[in-house]
């Protein structure tokens, strides 16, 4: 068999593969002309993890057909998108402008939910940075757990609320136990104080008052001192906390 056959037989084999991407091309560029088609384009790209084309094209069915059903669901599912690919804080974006164009759409409770989550992915891993978007977090999850009783989400948002808080303290015991260190006495009963104060019921009050105590007999708040050692005491009896403190006898 020559060269020249050959050539032509694999050129007739490409043939109908040929013709079958550009029916592709034809029927997926039909799709994009409605809402629903062009809807079923973007979500086929953010099902195959096609994060940077889904995004566009779930922008277009919002931008071609503003009026359709399917923009709203366009938008989102860019917030989706933007959350799937871990950019907390475009999605934190996307998810409140959701909210603001659409208050009363019936998965509110999930866009309020996930704004929290957004706040929340954004969090460090260590406690010594800053947590200030813990507070937004929280805010969230409140929302939800305050105005949707029944939503699905109700149970994530008080984990992850919790979760946000225990962080909170630790900070602000992190911070007392360094001013106890370096001898500012006045300054670490100021954060014991706001530790037990501001974040109460997470486990960590007995801790808190020890702190207090200690730091309140350094600086000769004796007031101070009764004061939290008779909360110790009364309301965690069987706290190590108590225990140190009826042995050091402050």
């Amino acid at each position: 068999m020559t060269i020249k056959i050959l050539k032509l037989l694999f050129i007739y084999a490409l043939l109908p593969l040929t013709f079958l991407g550009l029916f592709g091309c034809a029927t997926d560029d039909k799709k994009a002309d409605s809402p629903e088609g062009a809807y079923q384009i973007a979500k086929e790209f953010e099902e195959a993890d096609r994060y940077e084309v889904a995004l566009q094209k779930y922008a277009d069915v919002k931008n071609k057909f503003p009026y359709s059903s399917f923009a709203p669901l366009a938008e989102l599912a860019i917030a989706d998108v933007q959350y799937k690919r871990e950019s907390f804080a475009e999605a934190q974006i996307a998810y409140q402008n959701f909210r603001d164009l659409h208050p009363k759409h019936p998965k509110i409770d999930y866009v309020i939910f996930r704004i929290g989550m957004s706040y929340y992915m954004q969090l460090p891993e260590t406690i010594d940075r800053d947590l200030s978007l813990a507070q937004d977090a929280i805010y969230a999850f409140d929302e939800v757990i305050k105005l949707f009783p029944r939503s699905e989400n109700i149970k994530a948002a008080r984990e992850n609320r919790e979760k946000a808080y225990i962080m909170l303290v630790e900070k602000e015991l992190y911070v007392a136990d360094f001013y106890y260190k370096q001898e500012k006495f006045d300054s670490a009963l100021t954060r014991y104080e706001m530790a037990y104060n501001k974040y109460p019921g997470f486990g960590y009050d007995p801790r808190s008052l020890l702190g207090a105590i200690r730091s309140a007999d350094k600086v000769s708040e004796l007031k101070k001192k009764r004061q939290y050692t008779s909360i110790l005491l009364s309301k965690f009896s069987q706290s190590d906390e108590a225990k140190k403190i009826k042995k050091e006898e402050l």
